[in-house]
């Protein structure tokens, strides 16, 4: 069954949920949220993200390991009131002055018969007498049959009761709100940047027959892989069994430049004038940089990070290098400075753009150019 909703990048969903929280809070709008997506697109990640911003607890349900009883709770007797009496399961919110986000996990891939407990759960908020406080956000998730995982259609019953959003890769807006915000390693962000085309696979390599895809996810793994394994062999075969060999094979030029030429550490600690020579001279080296130095912002590094950025489009005229000529320098600054502001601001240090001479003349240089 067709999923006529809307198609949402992983942060327009984050911004979306924000505002459906804010409108529970207020209480103007209480409804219940469907992610659809296919396998590591990050659904689960935006909910956890959403749970830091709020201060939320979160619940985390994985549908497709539980039973109905484990929702709706145990009987036991009263004896006193002569009546069945229903055990609250402990997986469920109950503190009304505590937010918290109720997250049904792989709703699609949950046995038919959990459906009518999740019913209550989604429309009226209750399961059996036990009634979900008003600060509890529910948001479900999960995949389609034709994404290759195991799911479920869902029916109308259930389709209903809900607002659903369709989250899909999408390579700028994961570079800016996921990879570079947790730090990824510079190489899995410049190569994407590079290839946004390899972000996610899914639909390929189904068609293809393959087992391994590239998702958001995997490349998050990369990551990780390449922040824990040194030995080059061992990292280039974990990596072809994320994201496959032929992403892989790429990705290891990527890397192994990023490897040999950016020394992001090394090169705030020199001068400007020993910088120079530190550059690396490919489009990947440079754009890893640029990421790097992203990662390395903060109040004590500020000076240099903005200083070495800026020098990326003086390179040609001070480093007599051919394979400098023709790449788009001043778009590479200009994104970085961008990704720059963002985390200043974040981080409450944006007053050390303004202080600095160097970002000064690179805002004059495109007032004179007629770019701001």
């Amino acid at each position: 069954m067709a999923i006529n909703a809307s198609r949402v990048s992983a942060g327009e969903a984050l911004g979306l949920l924000r505002t459906g929280w804010a409108a529970q809070a207020a209480g103007t709008l209480a409804a219940s949220y469907m992610l659809h997506g296919r396998p590591g697109v990050g659904k689960t990640e935006i909910v956890e993200t959403l749970a830091g911003e709020i201060g939320a607890k979160l619940f985390d349900l994985r549908l497709t390991t539980i039973e109905p009883q484990d929702l709706r709770g145990l009987p036991y007797y009263d004896h006193a009131a002569g009546k069945t009496v229903w055990y609250r399961p402990e997986d469920l919110p109950d503190d009304p002055a505590q937010p918290a986000i109720l997250f049904l996990d792989e709703l699609t891939a949950a046995s038919p018969y959990l459906q009518p407990t999740v019913y209550g759960l989604l429309q009226e908020r209750r399961v059996g007498r036990h009634l979900l406080p008003d600060s509890v956000m529910i948001i479900a998730a999960g995949n389609t049959v034709e994404d290759g995982a195991v799911a479920y259609e869902m029916g109308t019953a259930l389709s209903d009761r809900l607002i659903h959003l369709h989250v899909t890769a999408n390579a700028a807006d994961w570079i800016e709100n996921y990879a570079v915000p947790q730090g990824l390693h510079p190489a899995v962000t410049a190569f994407i940047r590079t290839r946004p085309d390899l972000l996610e696979t899914t639909e390929e390599a189904l068609t293809r027959g393959e087992m391994i895809a590239c998702t958001p996810r995997s490349w998050a793994r990369v990551s990780a892989i390449l922040a824990a394994v040194p030995d080059r062999r061992q990292r280039n075969a974990l990596v072809a069994g994320t994201v496959g060999e032929a992403a892989a094979s790429e990705f290891a030029i990527v890397a192994d430049d990023v490897a040999a030429t950016v020394k992001v550490d090394e090169m705030l600690a020199e001068t400007a004038a020993n910088r120079v020579a530190m550059y690396p001279a490919s489009l990947h080296g440079l754009t890893a940089l640029v990421h790097g130095l992203v990662g390395a912002l903060d109040a004590e590094r500020a000076g240099a990070v903005i200083d070495t950025l800026a020098g990326i489009r003086d390179l040609p005229a001070k480093r007599d290098d051919p394979a400098l000529a023709g790449l788009p320098l001043a778009e590479l600054v200009t994104y970085g400075f961008e990704a720059l502001m963002r985390k200043g601001l974040s981080e409450g240090i944006s007053e050390r753009f303004l202080t600095s001479d160097t970002f000064r003349a690179y805002l004059e240089e495109r007032k004179a150019l007629g770019l701001d």
